[in-house]
């Protein structure tokens, strides 16, 4: 296998105030693993991944529901990595089942719990180190869901828990809870995180970070591929927002006002090229800057990819005039800052 330069070399962090250390490029599997990547190239990935010192392989029972699982499962068994060695971080909610019928979604102790055996199978694990509730439920009290992961984690099932996309208050209603209650509180949140929406960690989350100790993992950092630049001029015809289905994603990651966005990407990707990297390691490296964000959770299809994201750890600590180029072109951007 073709080594990484030293100047690559990972970097670990630790997972908000827990003791467990995350490496701070982590590898998700939403549309690649058991999607565009077929179990030769889902391994291939994954071996260049934990050669690189990446640890956290994230994933989620809807994605695919449970391709992604299986196929994650099926990688790992053939690499044979000792299991001390990587964590498995994985989400519940949404369920596997089209459509659904009561009782196969939510956050209910009933879901949680077939969901969490279900995963384990799918995946081949005896345990899961990180299980997420994917979004709030408003149908299922938040004590419910603390109690069922509570016991998850006690009966050796699950080793920390979390949320992804809750809000600040809910999280801090869970937190609270289970301190009270002398339950397990959640440690880490997922939330989107990139040059194009900042708003929620940097605000709110950043002081329930501070407050609680819970850590950040955060996704999209190149909001879906768009601030690596590829989408300018010709399109990228293989990039998830140009294929079927996926236009309400293109319209998200736009802000629905496309032609705006592309000016803000164009501008970023100069100031990238006046600073000797890319545009996609320059993302990664200002989501990664942010000492309360423990691991940005990148995708990845094809191995180049993964090399170029590795890349990003060479710009850390990022320097104080590149930050401040990018903050006054953020500040200059009416559509990131309420205009009209």
């Amino acid at each position: 296998m073709e080594k990484l330069a030293e100047t690559h070399a990972m970097q670990y962090r630790r997972l908000g105030r827990s003791g467990l250390h995350v490496s701070a490029i982590s590898l998700g599997s939403w549309t690649t693993i058991g999607d565009r990547c077929d179990l030769e190239a889902s391994t291939k990935l994954l071996s260049l991944a934990w050669e690189s010192g990446i640890n956290l392989f994230d994933t989620a029972e809807v994605y695919g529901l449970g391709a992604a699982e299986e196929m994650l499962g099926a990688a790992l068994k053939r690499l044979q990595l000792p299991r001390e060695t990587f964590l498995i971080s994985t989400k519940v909610f949404f369920g596997t089942i089209r459509p659904s019928l009561p009782n196969t979604r939510g956050l209910s102790r009933k879901h949680v719990v077939e969901a969490c055996h279900a995963t384990l199978r799918r995946l081949g694990l005896e345990y899961l180190d990180l299980y997420l509730c994917h979004r709030p439920d408003p149908e299922t009290p938040i004590s419910e869901t603390v109690r069922a992961m509570s016991d998850l984690i006690r009966q050796g099932k699950v080793l920390y828990w979390g949320t992804s996309e809750w809000s600040s208050d809910q999280i801090r209603e869970a937190f609270w809870f289970a301190r009270d209650a002398g339950e397990v509180p959640p440690i880490v949140e997922q939330p989107e995180y990139n040059l194009l929406a900042r708003e929620r960690v940097e605000s709110s989350l950043a002081e329930l970070c501070a407050e609680t100790g819970l850590g950040l993992a955060v996704w999209s950092p190149l909001r879906s591929g768009l601030l690596t630049g590829k989408y300018d001029n010709q399109g990228c015809p293989d990039g998830i927002l140009e294929r079927p289905g996926y236009d309400w994603l293109r319209a998200n990651v736009f802000l629905d006002r496309p032609e705006e966005t592309m000016q803000i990407i164009r501008r970023f990707s100069v100031i990238a090229k006046e600073a000797g990297t890319t545009p996609s390691r320059l993302a990664l490296a200002w989501v990664l800057r942010q000492p309360y964000v423990s691991t940005a959770i990148t995708g990845a299809s094809k191995p180049q990819q993964l090399k170029e994201n590795l890349g990003a750890l060479t710009l850390l600590p990022l320097e104080k005039d590149l930050v401040k180029k990018l903050e006054e072109l953020l500040e200059s951007c009416p559509i990131l800052n309420g205009g009209k």
